[in-house]
């Protein structure tokens, strides 16, 4: 058993995370702002309250002390100097984790693709480069789309297949990406905290590599939707994000950052995960995946089932 700190404990993964790691026997300790909020989480009576703001030096230093794992999940897509707060940020943790004695960081960051990233991607290679760099050995989890009611990407997707029955696609986006569920993120992120710590990166995607067109047409197919996606030429990337958050309700710089990274292959470029964290697992079938995250599975879908939604999922 390890006493965890989850950082964004009350998020899109990490609220999933969480009971997993309690089932698994962990000693939980939930990173918030509001000790409050974690009443709303039928996890909340299971786990011990850590206050924690990301850009509080002393909230960070007191909220590792005396545990042996931290999970990283926090992430930023705001607008302004996200980039720079982010990187800072993980300074901080990678500093006081040093300090306290912690034996291993887990961060789930994106895929990082060769060439020139947008501001998204950058942040996320540099914050990885943080705790790849640190004292503290950490693990690094590079997953590209992930797929699971309440997902930001999943969700965006979602809304933009379900609200259009002429669904644009532009040229440039004709790139592939390898989905994974975030059953499976899960079950990667609890693996990494057993074992030796192993300090590296690990790409995390399912065993489907498809286009972003394919993508919509499997989401269609699943959904039970009659779609047409004709491909446009000559559509900036800028007006494709901005057009895409009008239309979802999402926000515009969450939406734009997202598109943004559809302008690259996210494909895996090993499957060391396999090896090295979760020797003989299956890995969720796109299909199914999108079915349960829709509670469409023909009645596989069960109570908890992190595919689903949650009411406690962020709006």
């Amino acid at each position: 058993m390890s006493r965890v700190l989850v950082t964004g404990s009350t998020g899109y993964v990490g609220s999933r995370l969480v009971p997993v790691l309690l089932e698994a026997g962990h000693e939980v300790l939930a990173a918030t702002r509001d000790e409050a909020a974690l009443d709303d989480y039928p996890w909340g009576a299971q786990v011990e309250a850590r206050r924690f703001d990301i850009t509080d030096e002393d909230l960070v230093t007191q909220a590792v002390e005396g545990v042996d794992a931290v999970v990283y999940l926090v992430h930023s897509m705001a607008s302004g100097e996200f980039v720079r707060k982010d990187r800072e940020a993980a300074q901080r943790v990678a500093r006081a984790a040093a300090a306290a004695g912690v034996g291993r960081v887990v961060y789930l960051s994106g895929l990082i693709p060769p060439g020139e990233l947008s501001d998204h991607l950058r942040s996320r290679a540099e914050v990885e480069q943080v705790f790849l760099d640190a004292e503290v050995p950490a693990t690094v989890l590079r997953a590209a789309m992930i797929v699971g009611s309440g997902s930001t990407s999943f969700e965006l997707l979602r809304r933009l297949s379900d609200r259009l029955p002429i669904t644009p696609v532009p040229s440039w986006m004709r790139r592939r990406l390898q989905p994974v569920s975030v059953e499976d993120v899960v079950t990667v992120l609890a693996a990494a905290i057993e074992g030796e710590p192993r300090n590296r990166a690990y790409d995390l995607g399912a065993d489907e590599v498809l286009s972003y067109p394919d993508l919509l047409g499997r989401y269609a197919k699943v959904a039970g939707l009659r779609r047409w996606r004709p491909m446009v030429p000559g559509v900036p990337m800028w007006m494709v994000g901005r057009v895409s958050a009008l239309l979802t309700g999402m926000p515009r710089g969450t939406v734009v950052a997202l598109a943004e990274s559809l302008s690259h292959d996210m494909v895996c470029g090993e499957d060391d995960v396999r090896r090295d964290l979760v020797p003989g697992h299956e890995f969720l079938d796109l299909d199914e995946a999108i079915a349960r995250s829709l509670g469409t599975s023909g009645g596989t879908t069960r109570v908890g089932d992190v595919q689903a939604a949650a009411p406690t999922d962020p709006a």
